[in-house]
């Protein structure tokens, strides 16, 4: 299973020092959180395509950086985002009216897509897009609504996405990524890997007061 640090809770003052200290650590791959202050309850604002393209900058080509978009009109600005640098764009399968037709426009511009969906969204709203998809996110946290805990109940979920997406790997289909956000630590980062999952985002777990980047990825590491 691949670890995607979000950044999130970082100190935006000192986010190129940190991207170098998780590349130092070994990661290549980004997770960016990005907030509109409107579709996410607590109306969180994060940053938009201009700091986007300095990270992408900062870390060049080979890091891989997929950006979460909590926002209303992703299908009316997912072109800045690819600008910027992206390799993947995850919009919300809520906050879209026309998913396939998004996918097929990152596609059209080489940018891989995916959809990410909130713990009450059943799979089912999403499994008719399965075959074009990149990525697949489940939610383990409500987006933007801070002090939550890890929602262990969306195991039937992954696994409802896990058992597609095998399947449509044997069939000789896409292989479809399946990634976890929300509340994930050492404490249950071995849990959601034995899930199936492909990728876990993980935020305060790695960056937080409590220890340094490098401690806190050899504590998960090493807890996988």
């Amino acid at each position: 299973m691949q670890i995607a640090p979000s950044i999130l809770t970082a100190d935006f003052c000192e986010l190129g020092k940190l991207m170098e200290e998780l590349v130092s650590e070994g990661i290549d791959w980004i997770h960016l959180d990005v907030m509109d202050g409107n579709w996410v309850i607590n109306k969180t604002i994060t940053f938009g395509p201009s700091l986007v393209h300095s990270i992408r900058q900062k870390l060049g080509p080979e890091i891989f950086i997929d950006c979460h978009l909590m926002i209303t009109n992703a299908e009316d600005t997912w072109e800045q985002y690819v600008d910027a640098g992206v390799n993947l764009v995850i919009f919300h399968i809520e906050a879209v009216s026309d998913a396939g037709t998004l996918i097929d426009n990152l596609h059209s511009r080489g940018c891989q897509a995916g959809i990410v969906l909130n713990p009450d969204t059943p799979a089912s709203e999403v499994l008719p897009f399965l075959t074009k998809l990149d990525l697949v996110l489940v939610m383990s946290v409500v987006p933007g609504k801070g002090g939550q805990s890890f929602m262990p109940e969306m195991k039937s979920k992954i696994y409802d996405f896990r058992l597609a997406i095998n399947n449509q790997i044997e069939s000789g289909g896409k292989s479809t990524k399946l990634m976890i956000d929300g509340g994930i630590k050492h404490h249950n980062v071995a849990l959601v890997k034995s899930w199936g999952i492909d990728v876990a985002v993980i935020g305060s777990g790695i960056i937080n007061d409590n220890g340094t980047v490098a401690d806190n990825l050899k504590e998960i590491t090493s807890a996988m």
